[in-house]
């Protein structure tokens, strides 16, 4: 995995993952989601030197008798934001059956590699599940991780079950955790319009560094903040008071229209982010 600037950066490089074997074992699962073989890959540990949120530190070998979901995020990144509601609902309708649902949070804006941030925003955001914090990328180079969101489910003898990137595919896991679990139940509903299996969804407009003003096409604004202010784009204006990634503007499908960011006094705009609506 190439980094800039000590950070994560999602290229095409080869995946570096325990050794050699395992590598490329997990370059074939992430080329498409796919099931994996049985026993091809087992659940790397914890290393034990690192800070966790929720719960004292974890170990994973600790964990086996029972499924494992494990989700790389970032509260900086809006499309860990929108998976996360998957991520609270499985915890609470499977913690009983005995899913253990573990976030690991990898930084990869500057707000977000902060700790006390970090503890902030598992707390604003209600996360309720045990959290580890990634501070210097240990578990993101052990996994060979490409990005977030990441989910990786593991079986009760922690061999890799499936693996998925980005968004989507959540009835898919859903109904994987449920067979880990021997249990059947209706999945969540969609959260978003266009998570339905049947949406149509147009490609938006590529995310863009800093606070970006021009053209878009998109169902929803984003921006990734810090400080203390507002920022407008005519009639839509964000108040911020923390750092993080929130909503400018959302509209209730795909939509063309022009950004003019004006960034008050006070604030800075890492990043402005673009979501996908149905057309």
């Amino acid at each position: 995995m190439f980094r800039t600037g000590g950070r994560p950066r999602i290229t095409g490089a080869y995946l570096q993952v325990l050794d050699p074997a395992t590598a490329q074992k997990f370059r074939l699962l992430a080329s498409t989601r796919v099931r994996a073989p049985p026993d091809a890959i087992p659940a790397p540990p914890f290393p034990r030197d690192l800070e966790w949120v929720n719960v004292a530190p974890l170990r994973m070998d600790k964990q086996r008798g029972r499924p494992v979901l494990v989700e790389f995020w970032d509260f900086c990144r809006v499309n860990s934001l929108r998976t996360l509601p998957y991520l609270k609902a499985w915890h609470e309708r499977y913690a009983e059956d005995g899913l253990r649902v573990i976030g690991i949070h990898t930084g990869g804006f500057a707000p977000s590699q902060d700790e006390a941030n970090i503890r902030r925003a598992v707390e604003r955001l209600a996360v309720p599940y045990p959290v580890v914090i990634d501070a210097e990328l240990e578990l993101w180079d052990i996994y060979g991780n490409q990005g977030w969101p990441a989910r990786y489910l593991w079986d009760t003898g922690h061999a890799l079950f499936s693996l998925h990137y980005g968004e989507g595919a959540y009835e898919e896991t859903e109904r994987e955790i449920q067979e880990l679990l021997g249990v059947s139940r209706d999945p969540v509903a969609p959260v978003h319009p266009e998570d339905a299996e049947d949406a149509l969804i147009a490609a938006q407009t590529e995310d863009q560094p800093g606070a970006y003003s021009g053209p878009y096409e998109a169902g929803g604004v984003w921006l990734v903040v810090e400080g203390s202010g507002v920022v407008r784009s005519g009639e839509h204006e964000l108040l911020v008071t923390e750092p993080g990634c929130f909503a400018l503007i959302e509209h209730p499908r795909h939509t063309a229209g022009e950004l003019s960011l004006e960034v008050g006094e006070g604030v800075i705009v890492h990043a402005t982010c673009f979501t996908p609506g149905v057309v």
